[in-house]
């Protein structure tokens, strides 16, 4: 085998490419003095990292490949290496640099002793720490996290167009250093130097779709060649008032066909306690067709919308790209999944609906003294009320043009 002088590498696909040979053998990093890696007959890759110190050669083993990465080895031994400046010996001091805590690990052990302890369901947060946040700073020691990796982390997400998400990237990471500082892991919190306010100042949304807006677009969207369960999808999100998240996670087994509802047995954590509710939707018989549809179409599927691969649903952007897809075909000014919601409510309070039914089909809870003394679940008056709902969006939406519908199985406008 080669000697070591002539062994290098300086990229991961580089360090991929060493293979074990008959002897063990070495490479250097041409990028990090001192840095090396160890290859033993078996293939086993290990760090080291050797430095002179009072006349005297060293090694540091730092630990394996690919378990800690070439970015992270060389963080190690830039570490090591102030160290050995200072005259004193990384090896000596093995705990006070192989033990240090990257951000990313941080992360995780903040996942696992608040985040799963305080929501039923972290499917947000930890999207938001996998996507936001470790690609930006999972690299870095949680102590030496500055302001700027935080500002650059939260800017990122404001330079996309997303400054509501921008500011709850910055709330997530506020909990998590307040966690750190109790933990003495952290002496302050860096993210308390950009406040909220210059992230996001948030806007009450009022948008809701007119009795014309909605005939337009879904006459759009059921003739446009948007996937099919998507259309569908959109279709319930009117019908039955429920959230985004809540119907791209919908599952079978929840489906009763037979009692003619639909359990949701995790929602939104509610914004008062943190804990989330079960929700029953009260399904009319146009909701239970496309149900019986999407079905079909689903087989033996574990979820109502299939994903990509078996066993999964469909993405979280799913529906927001249908959405824009239909929306991109029509002169309609813009609104989000979620403005269906509030067409909804608008709409069935305009109508004369119980308002307090109308709640409880939005699954919000009731405010102050009546919310403690109100807990009726309004079965009858929303099984009648979202039956004439779909009355009446179908009664609005069905034109002569649109094919979309078996008129005899689905249309009910008396």
């Amino acid at each position: 085998m080669a000697s070591t002088e002539k062994i290098f590498f300086s990229t991961d696909r580089e360090i991929k490419n060493l293979k074990a040979s008959e002897k063990r053998y070495t490479a250097k990093d041409t990028v990090a003095n001192g840095l090396f890696l160890d290859i033993t007959t078996t293939g086993v890759k290990s760090w080291w990292y050797r430095y002179s110190l009072n006349g005297k050669q060293e090694r540091l083993v730092l630990g394996r490949y690919p378990d800690l990465s070439l970015k992270d080895a060389r963080q190690i031994r830039d570490e090591s290496s102030s160290l050995v400046a200072k005259g004193i010996s990384p090896k000596q001091n093995k705990n006070k640099v192989t033990n240090i805590l990257l951000f990313k690990d941080y992360g995780e052990r903040y996942l696992n002793e608040v985040i799963k302890k305080d929501r039923k369901n972290p499917y947000n947060m930890v999207l938001c720490l996998n996507n936001d946040i470790y690609p930006m700073m999972g690299h870095i020691p949680l102590d030496q996290v500055s302001i700027e990796d935080i500002r650059r982390t939260i800017w990122r997400k404001k330079e996309q167009g997303y400054d509501a998400a921008a500011n709850q990237v910055r709330g997530l990471l506020k909990r998590m250093f307040d966690y750190a500082i109790t933990w003495g892991l952290v002496s302050y919190n860096p993210v308390l130097a950009i406040p909220s306010r210059q992230i996001h100042k948030a806007k009450p949304r009022d948008r809701y779709l007119s009795t014309s807006e909605i005939r337009t677009y879904y006459t759009t969207l059921l003739n446009s060649r948007i996937h099919r369960p998507r259309k569908l999808g959109l279709l319930l999100s009117l019908l039955t008032l429920v959230r985004k998240s809540e119907l791209l996670r919908a599952k079978w087994e929840h489906v009763d066909f037979d009692n003619r509802i639909w359990l949701i047995p995790e929602t939104k954590a509610d914004s008062t306690t943190g804990h989330s509710r079960e929700m029953v939707v009260y399904m009319s018989d146009q909701v239970i067709e496309i149900f019986k549809e999407l079905k079909t179409i689903a087989g033996d599927e574990l979820y109502v919308f299939v994903g990509r691969k078996s066993g999964t649903h469909i993405s979280h952007n799913a529906f927001n790209t249908a959405q824009k897809s239909a929306l991109s075909l029509t002169d309609i000014p813009n609104f989000t999944v979620h403005d269906l919601r509030r067409t909804a409510s608008t709409h069935l309070n305009e109508q004369g609906f119980n308002s307090d039914a109308i709640e409880a089909c939005l699954n919000h809870t009731a405010k102050g003294v009546r919310g403690v003394y109100n807990k009726a679940k309004y079965e009858k008056e929303r099984t009648e009320m979202m039956q004439k709902w779909s009355n009446f969006i179908f009664s609005v939406i069905y034109e002569r043009n649109i094919i979309f519908f078996n008129a005899s199985k689905i249309i009910n406008t008396a």
